[in-house]
């Protein structure tokens, strides 16, 4: 009888007699699928380790995020956690990247569900960046510890303009609403300042980050989306960060009217009309 017990390598042979080596090299397939399981495990075992630090960010801090803390929260040592990450900034960073990819793919869904249809005009437009507007400001309010990691004051060590995988995840996060200014810029040309009109302090600014996007946008679109933005971050920042409290309880209504303000500076009308 064969035995369940028969080695990697060896075929069982007649009752009594010497099982057969298998010669030659491993087959490349196998080395292949052990290869592909080695990497699911130290892809699960990185995830767990950021799921890890992003919790002790919910319920300590962000000073609560060091290796010796996560190795105990996962029952390992501090050293061992360095066959995953190099360093300790690191670790923030890629912690940093999957905060900024669950926001990303929160505003997409938002945008996705809201479906406005096309019917030749910008409204469909409108209506994904009013959205994604509202997304931003639901996840940060529902995700403040997060929000003050990746948009509060900068974090030692982490650059999020130049680090890997900062840039790409951050990229993206800031393509949703470029994308959407320009998908409304084409429809619908807003007003814009002529390039001679812009302040001589921001031209050469914006013209760089002109070609760091590889677009050809109007420099006035590229200062309006900005403008925008600060709109938009800036209202929500005060709203997370409690900075509203001496006046506003529930700051939902001026979130609403600075909706209306961003409106009027890209040529929509908010609330947007049926």
């Amino acid at each position: 009888m064969s035995s369940l017990f028969t080695r990697v390598g060896e075929t069982a042979g007649a009752a009594g007699a010497r099982p057969a080596r298998r010669e030659g090299p491993v087959p490349v397939h196998v080395e292949a699928a052990v290869a592909s399981r080695r990497d699911r495990i130290r892809a699960a075992t990185s995830q767990e380790i950021i799921a890890t630090a992003r919790r002790l960010l919910i319920s300590q801090g962000s000073e609560a995020i060091s290796l010796r803390a996560i190795a105990r929260e996962m029952g390992m040592t501090a050293p061992a956690l360095y066959r995953y990450f190099d360093s300790h900034e690191s670790l923030i960073q890629h912690v940093v990247a999957d905060i900024f990819t669950e926001l990303s793919d929160y505003v997409d869904a938002a945008i996705g569900a809201a479906d406005p249809g096309a019917d030749g005009t910008a409204r469909p437009t409108a209506v994904k960046l009013v959205t994604a507007c509202q997304a931003f400001r639901g996840w940060a309010v529902g995700h403040p510890a997060e929000f003050a990691m990746i948009f509060g004051s900068p974090l030692p060590g982490v650059d999020l303009y130049r680090d890997d995988p900062l840039a790409d995840c951050g990229l993206r996060f800031g393509t949703i609403f470029l994308r959407l200014m320009t998908e409304l810029w084409q429809a619908q040309p807003f007003e814009v300042p002529a390039a001679d009109q812009i302040r001589p302090s921001l031209r050469p600014q914006l013209e760089s980050y002109r070609d760091q996007l590889r677009s050809d946008l109007p420099l006035g679109v590229l200062q309006t989306f900005l403008r925008c933005w600060v709109q938009l971050y800036g209202t929500v920042s005060l709203e997370v960060f409690g900075h509203l409290r001496f006046a506003l309880e529930d700051s939902s209504g001026l979130f609403e009217l600075m909706l209306t303000d961003l409106a009027a500076m890209i040529g929509l009308t908010y609330p947007l009309p049926g």
